[in-house]
């Protein structure tokens, strides 16, 4: 509305936080310790306009009615404005890292809190769509339905211990058709919770479930006792129970530890997995011993590192690749010339495309 002071900072306030979101989503892609400086340099006008269209909304009432949604926006505006602020301020060498850890995750939180918008504010809905899918965000953005639940559902662990997960149900799910699972494993000390907003994206705009779980301790079951597969056969036992699941596409991913699980959990016999697509990880030594690489016969596997890692050398992907091949696995190998340990968010359709065809989007120049 012309002249109305909340309708004009929402108009301001709202593309400069979802210009925000989407320029540390590339921060992240980016993230390698020589390039920091420079991704500092640039996300920093985009800070400052984020940063000033959140002061100007938070000071300006707003009208009666839209209280729960400007406080909803503001709070998710304050979570972007604060990962920002984290990754681009100064900090000694000790507090580099956690600095970096804490804003990438106040920027899942920013997303968090900004889902609940997508119905009221349509940027928003488009925002969480692919390109090639927003122009049919009205449709695909669904009513809820009355016998199912779809949208983000959590299970959290009662005393506040971790474990539990995240599921994304797409709103227009129908159980008339059986639907592909995404299983997305977090890195060592992430949480589902986070992780789920590295695969929301596409599996809403392609049609997909998706189940991001937390592992029970600080990282998976790479070293004792494995603990976390039966916890991943119950969740996946009460996914399917409540949604048609297909039993034929099933896919488990994972970065860096829970690349590494992927492999490690996803080769053992018992476990429903159609394909793996472990990125960043390695092949741990316990697949050598316990059966996995005699499992790997056949399996569809999509491994995926980068060539500046600095975590796991990428010689170590080299490896893994070797040994899955000589071992009889259905192997696709994507080595990034400009990844670091991080995520390549854009590997996702080419993921999704290579474990269903019929997932393939139409492109758009949008």
């Amino acid at each position: 509305m012309a002249g109305d002071p909340f309708h004009e900072r929402l108009s301001e306030l709202g593309p400069a936080l979802l210009n925000a979101l989407a320029a540390f989503e590339e921060v992240r892609r980016r993230l390698d310790p020589p390039q920091i400086p420079g991704l500092r340099e640039a996300v920093q006008p985009i800070a400052a306009r984020l940063h000033v269209a959140l002061a100007a909304f938070a000071a300006t009432p707003a009208p009666d009615g839209l209280g729960d949604l400007a406080a909803q926006l503001r709070q998710s505006a304050e979570a972007a404005d604060a990962a920002l602020e984290l990754f681009c301020g100064d900090a000694s060498p000790a507090q580099a890292i956690p600095r970096v850890l804490r804003a990438m995750h106040e920027h899942c939180r920013a997303q968090a809190l900004l889902y609940p918008l997508r119905r009221v504010l349509p940027p928003v809905s488009r925002f969480f769509f692919e390109p090639a899918v927003r122009d049919r965000a009205a449709e695909l953005d669904a009513d809820p339905r009355p016998d199912t639940p779809t949208g983000i559902i959590t299970a959290r662990q009662k005393d506040g211990a971790r474990g539990g997960f995240s599921l994304y149900v797409p709103e227009y799910y129908d159980a008339a058709r059986a639907w592909p699972l995404i299983v997305a494993l977090h890195g060592g000390s992430g949480t589902g919770d986070d992780f789920l907003w590295t695969w929301l994206t596409e599996a809403r705009s392609r049609g997909c479930l998706l189940l991001s779980p937390t592992s029970l301790g600080s990282t998976w079951s790479l070293m004792d006792e494995d603990v976390d597969a039966e916890a991943l056969r119950a969740m996946m036992r009460y996914v399917r129970e409540h949604w048609n699941v297909d039993a034929d596409r099933i896919l488990l991913t994972g970065l860096s530890d829970g690349a590494t699980y992927t492999l490690l959990c996803g080769l053992q016999a018992d476990m429903p997995f159609t394909a793996l697509a472990p990125v960043s990880g390695v092949l741990h030594p316990a697949n050598l011993m316990n059966g996995n690489l005699d499992r790997a016969a056949g399996r569809r596997i999509y491994l995926v590192h980068g060539a500046r890692d600095w975590m796991f050398p990428v010689a170590t992907a080299r490896m893994a690749h070797r040994e899955l091949q000589r071992a009889g696995a259905d192997i696709v190998f994507r080595e990034i010339e400009d990844l670091s340990h991080t995520y390549p968010r854009e590997e996702n359709a080419l993921i999704l495309e290579w474990f269903d065809p019929s997932l393939r989007l139409e492109q758009t120049s949008d």
